[in-house]
């Protein structure tokens, strides 16, 4: 018995190896970036499918939707099923829709594609727990902080890489390089990762029921979910309505330049790996407190940045750099709450930090509307604010427990 365990120790440690790490990394960077690829090519995709531009606009919409979908209805399968098997299967389906996006010649395949895509794309967040599942206890947040590097460094690259690739041979080539890519990385995933299942699992609909039961019982997780979705608005705000002023006369700058200005944001991606070693040597509450502090300032120098772009750049990146902090430092506290069950209190924690993004991504655009820059930057800087306050609400509960 000694001997299996030490050999099962091993293996652990040899599959959680940093090559391992970064390819889980590079295979959730390619499943979340695929949702945002469509961004900057409606226009292109309105003109070839002659569609008009509303229409084509709802794609992003249905790509958001699917995701939330698959947060809900899919990823708590990883707490049921065996987890290789499962994120290897679902990137296999997101493969699929990609595939169908890049041959569409219709926007109702187009749109189709990308449901599907943004269904199946949640195979990011079965990696992400099955990291902090397989590493060792002291590099649990390590882990979990180089899978969620990729999977940031995705969306905020999927942008310009789509910018880019277009010209080579239209707006559809992203789309197949994309599918061929994760057929190759789903391959290598099946052959590195080890089979890892959850010892006690429950029926499906049980399992669901249980997602509401876990937000009830455990007054932490709806604190940290609180936080990430706070914090994830106030960023979204800045999303939302970031083209429109590089884009206006204050800077004049056209899509492939903002596209590229969004590189900038893959600097604070790197910070996920940074908080997840502090994580693990007990400092995810100062972590914490430090990127909701740099969210808060990040919002004057963006206020600055109207007419600089020095201080826009600034802001831009230090303001990425404290969604990872605090992101990474929820996500460490909330899979130590119920060991048993990470994927499910992933899908509910991710659930509540999307319907954060959402709703920052509608406050942005109503505060542009009628205030403009200065108004948006208020909009942010108070959803700040309130992530702060709860912060405070967390560190009592903390306390408490």
């Amino acid at each position: 018995m000694h001997r299996s365990n030490a050999s099962s120790q091993s293996a652990t440690r040899d599959t959680l190896s940093t090559p391992v790490l970064l390819l889980m990394a590079v295979a959730a960077g390619l499943c979340a970036g695929g949702n945002y690829f469509n961004q900057p090519l409606l226009p292109a995709i309105a003109r070839d499918l002659q569609a008009d531009d509303a229409s084509v606009a709802f794609t992003v919409t249905i790509a958001q939707v699917a995701y939330a979908c698959g947060l809900l209805l899919l990823v708590p399968l990883g707490d049921m099923l065996e987890r290789r098997a499962l994120a290897v299967g679902l990137m296999l389906l997101a493969a699929l829709g990609q595939f169908i996006s890049g041959f569409a010649d219709s926007l109702s395949m187009l749109s189709t594609g990308i449901a599907v895509a943004g269904l199946f794309s949640v195979a990011a967040q079965i990696l992400v727990p099955m990291a902090a599942t397989l590493a060792e206890p002291q590099r649990r947040g390590q882990a979990v902080g180089v899978v969620m590097s990729g999977l940031l460094t995705g969306i905020l690259a999927a942008r310009s890489v789509a910018g880019l690739l277009a010209p080579l041979g239209g707006w559809s080539t992203v789309y197949r390089v994309a599918g061929l890519a994760m057929l190759v990385v789903a391959l290598l995933l099946w052959r590195v990762l080890p089979q890892s299942r959850n010892p006690s699992p429950r029926p499906y609909l049980q399992t669901l029921v249980s997602l509401g039961t876990l937000f009830r019982s455990l007054p932490r997780l709806r604190s940290r979910a609180l936080l990430g979705a706070l914090s994830f608005a106030s960023v979204s705000v800045l999303f939302s309505t970031m083209a429109l002023l590089l884009a206006g006369p204050g800077h004049g700058m056209g899509e492939v330049s903002i596209g590229l200005v969004g590189l900038a944001g893959a600097a604070g991606a790197l910070m996920a790996n940074v908080v997840g070693r502090v994580a693990d040597r007990g400092g995810a509450m100062r972590a914490s407190a430090i990127a909701v502090l740099l969210l808060i300032a990040s919002w004057a120098a963006l206020l600055w940045g109207a007419d600089s772009l020095l201080w826009f750049l600034g802001g831009f990146v230090v303001i990425d750099m404290a969604l990872q902090g605090v992101h990474i430092s929820n996500q460490h506290i909330v899979f130590r709450l119920a060991p048993e069950a990470r994927a499910r209190l992933n899908a509910v924690y991710m659930t509540c930090y999307f319907a954060g993004a959402a709703s920052g991504s509608a406050l942005g655009s109503f505060a542009w509307q009628h205030g403009g820059w200065p108004a948006t930057c208020a909009v942010g800087g108070v959803l700040g604010l309130l992530t702060a306050v709860a912060l405070a609400h967390d560190r009592r509960l903390a306390r408490r427990g």
